[in-house]
């Protein structure tokens, strides 16, 4: 009776060893399984491709977003953009068609088409810029080549507009002929520069024309201004003939009608108009220094001596 009631602690504490040890192994097995299919499932973001190689080979493109999956250990997965992208050209030196040395900077906006291309080609996203770099250097070459530097550099006369759509489709035309899966979407020229050692003579030669051209001007303003300094002369002087020759035509028609009436007082009473006559010359010919020395029997003499007669 007694031996029934004796607790055996060492077959208990063993079997709870063993229940947690399963658990535990368990435990452990379930995690690795879920690192597992978590280190080998893999997001597609929107605005990339992403790349599965096998063994260094591409065997898959996924350019949709979502969820997806490789090959444990023998499959790798890297990603490419798959948004245009904007590249800065590198600054070249180039010679224009008037023998002229200039510096210009442009900017490429491109992006990747056929991924499977680009690798095969280019290898990686800098081959593929180093590729496009070279061909828009070789054709801003050609086509500045071909435009004087007053045509490159004076917005007025510059055909920059067109010359960036002729580039970026020539440049396409290569890409596309090397197989190389991407497409550049727009080049544009940033800025254009002079050489250090040819600045300071193109500035010269540069303000010397705009001198010239300021002079040319002003004589074409001295020009015009003696010009219409003449005309009015002119006008002037026809103006004052005219007034002169009216005037001439008015006095004779005054001078007609003061005869008329000068005739017609002294048909009227000649010895009143006699008198008259006489004392009008008199305020011309006598004044207070006059000497005037007359014959006693002269109709001056008489007159002031008081004879009407």
């Amino acid at each position: 009776m007694a031996d029934q009631n004796v607790i055996d602690l060492n077959e208990r504490s063993g079997g709870s060893w063993k229940k947690y040890t399963k658990f535990g192994v368990l435990l452990v097995v379930l995690l690795a399984l879920l690192i597992f299919i978590f280190t080998n499932i893999f997001i597609v973001k929107q605005g990339e491709y992403k790349v599965v190689r096998q063994f260094g080979e591409v065997v898959r493109i996924i350019n949709e977003p979502g969820l997806n999956y490789k090959v444990p250990f023998i499959q790798s997965v890297t990603t490419l953009p798959k948004y245009q992208m904007t590249y800065d050209v590198s600054q070249a030196e180039i010679n224009t068609k008037d023998k002229k040395r200039m510096l210009i900077d442009n900017y490429a906006i491109w992006r990747i088409e056929d991924p499977k291309k680009m690798i095969s080609n280019a290898r990686t996203v800098e081959g593929a810029e180093s590729r496009m770099e070279e061909f828009i250097y070789s054709v801003i070459r050609t086509e500045l080549g071909q435009l004087d530097y007053d045509e490159i550099i004076n917005d007025e006369k510059s055909s920059r507009g067109s010359l960036n759509d002729r580039v970026t489709e020539k440049v396409n035309e290569l890409l596309d002929g090397g197989n190389y899966g991407v497409v550049v979407t727009d080049v544009r020229m940033k800025r254009t520069d002079l050489p250090a050692e040819n600045e300071k003579s193109v500035f010269t030669r540069m303000i010397s024309e705009r001198e010239s051209k300021a002079q040319e001007y002003l004589s074409m303003g001295d020009a015009e201004k003696n010009r219409i300094i003449a005309q009015t002369d002119r006008e002037v002087k026809e103006l004052l003939a005219k007034a002169s020759a009216d005037a001439e035509t008015i006095r004779g028609e005054g001078e007609g009608e003061a005869a008329k009436v000068y005739n017609q007082t002294f048909s009227k009473d000649p010895e009143f108009y006699s008198m008259f006559r006489t004392l009008e010359s008199y305020k011309k010919t006598i004044n207070g220094e006059t000497v005037i020395v007359l014959p006693s029997d002269s109709p001056y003499a008489r007159m002031l001596m008081g004879y009407t007669n």
